[in-house]
């Protein structure tokens, strides 16, 4: 073979973007049933955080790189930190390995999520409008949380529970979209768009 032959594999893995989504969305789902009171913030919403949220977005993430997709590598690695990273926050008080947070550096973290999700949005804007949807309302759930932190107003924590419960759901619809379309090879559930 010569130097100027060029032999083109087609790809041939899975979309590893429903994964990531039902991690996102399913976790973030349950954690906002506890923001707007309908469960407690118990072991269950840790677990899930811990491997559904966390390690299976930081999977989906490193299978969107093989698959060179910059924009998936990013979120879905990204908000796989953030859920092990809100974990660790409420458990390692528990533990005696940190002081709790207080309210401001809390809301300073939400702010810096909100910050950085909503560069991310940006980059949906060529995307279809269920991957829109999903970050948009994203980018609204963290400003609501942090200004719940800034506040203490307990009434912004309940719409942003509501607002969390709609992201995630989102979330949930366009990975579920996703897998649907591929597996009847056509449109089954619309994403809009591209």
């Amino acid at each position: 073979m010569s130097d100027a032959q060029i032999i083109l594999v087609k790809d041939q893995t899975a979309n590893p973007a429903p994964l990531g989504l039902l991690g996102f969305g399913m976790t973030t789902v349950l954690l906002n049933f506890a923001n707007v009171g309908w469960i407690s913030l118990g072991s269950m919403i840790l677990a899930m955080g811990i491997f559904y949220g966390g390690l299976i977005q930081l999977i989906a993430g490193v299978m969107e790189w093989k698959k060179g997709n910059t924009f998936g590598t990013v979120a879905f690695t990204s908000y796989g930190a953030f859920w092990l990273s809100l974990v660790a926050l409420l458990v390692l008080p528990k533990l005696g390995w940190a002081d709790a947070q207080d309210s401001k550096g809390m809301a300073g973290y939400m702010l810096m999520w909100g910050i950085f999700t909503f560069c991310m949005f940006c980059g949906t804007l060529r995307a279809s409008i269920a991957t829109r949807v999903v970050f948009g309302s994203l980018t609204v759930l963290f400003f609501l949380l942090a200004a719940t932190d800034f506040t203490g107003n307990p009434a912004i924590g309940h719409w942003a529970g509501v607002v969390g419960i709609f992201c995630g759901a989102s979330a949930i619809y366009t990975a579920v979209a996703e897998i649907l379309n591929e597996v009847y090879g056509r449109k089954v559930l619309p994403l809009g768009g591209h």
